[in-house]
């Protein structure tokens, strides 16, 4: 059902080369419209650009990553079963282009282990034994691609608790979510055409890694877009009191908290806090040290959207 790809004495480049060659288990929510963090069109880059692009080497990421190991051994605790690493990427032999590195096998069972650590800011995202349904169809992926009948899920809520969950095949699900990875891989990713926008701050930014410059005094005819920006311009009057609304509802628990940093109920925590921020007067720089500035001045590029009346 699936091929084993070495990957325990690659490289960090290399591993992530191989990840270019097919859609892997955190790539499925992004496909399916199920992750809050990403999407189709930024996988479609990811995939298809030339560059290796490592995700950003945050706290949290690396958190994560060091934290595996301890997940994986809270989890054996908890439950009694065994687990071990496995040092392959799989492939599945039926669609070539799913494939799944794992976290871990468990031992005497047909069965695999994600580990996941999360902030306590998210832990009402594993209440009442619910998963974050990115996470959920990462699982499923995996399945898919091992053809393993069931995928356990644990994680560490940071400073609060340990908890997993048992997720077992499902084959509506597995069928829905295989066709729509094929659809993506075979009319996007082969194809070369990039999947249409969902209004995502990921949108947002691979278009601007796509398209970070324009050639000036470039001009296109603009066709099959009145009707949209018709609706944009009917929105933008709907949305312009819901923002005063919104603003000064801020405004009211501001003035009621004063000098107060935090203010809490029942329901809700409030924090207005001063933040310090250092910045260089570079006005004043230019005009007293303009030697200096022309040294350290950097100038960056970016496209600014509007829209006007023809």
């Amino acid at each position: 059902m699936y091929t084993k790809i070495p990957i325990k004495d690659s490289s960090r480049e290399e591993w992530l080369k191989l990840r270019k060659t097919g859609i892997g288990g955190s790539d499925a929510g992004s496909i399916c419209g199920m992750n809050p963090y990403s999407n189709a069109m930024k996988v479609f880059h990811d995939k298809t650009s030339d560059t290796i692009e490592e995700q950003q080497d945050n706290e949290a990421i690396r958190q994560g990553h060091d934290l595996e190991e301890y997940v994986a051994q809270r989890f054996m605790e908890e439950t009694g079963l065994k687990v071990r690493r496995s040092n392959f990427m799989y492939r599945n032999l039926e669609y070539p282009f799913m494939i799944a590195d794992v976290d871990r096998l468990v031992i005497g069972e047909d069965a695999g282990l994600e580990c996941k650590t999360a902030s306590a800011y998210n832990a009402d995202k594993w209440k009442d034994g619910e998963i974050p349904l990115h996470y959920i169809m990462q699982c499923y992926h995996y399945m898919a691609v091992t053809g393993k009948r069931v995928w356990y899920i644990a994680a560490v809520i940071l400073g609060r608790e340990f908890t997993y969950r048992r997720l077992e095949w499902d084959d509506a699900l597995i069928s829905q979510m295989t066709a729509a990875e094929q659809y993506f891989w075979k009319n996007h990713v082969e194809k070369g055409i990039m999947p249409d926008p969902d209004g995502s701050k990921a949108c947002d930014e691979v278009l601007r890694q796509y398209f970070h410059t324009a050639r000036k005094s470039a001009e296109i005819e603009l066709v099959g877009f009145d009707e949209k920006l018709d609706r944009r311009a009917a929105l933008l009057e709907q949305i312009a009191p819901l923002q005063q609304e919104l603003n000064q509802i801020e405004q009211e628990v501001k003035l009621y908290m004063q000098d107060n940093e935090t203010a809490s109920s029942s329901r809700f925590k409030v924090l207005w806090s001063s933040v310090e921020k250092t910045s260089l007067d570079t006005k004043r720089m230019k005009l007293e040290k303009p030697e200096i500035y022309q040294e350290y001045a950097k100038v960056s590029v970016s496209r600014r959207f509007q829209i006007k009346s023809a």
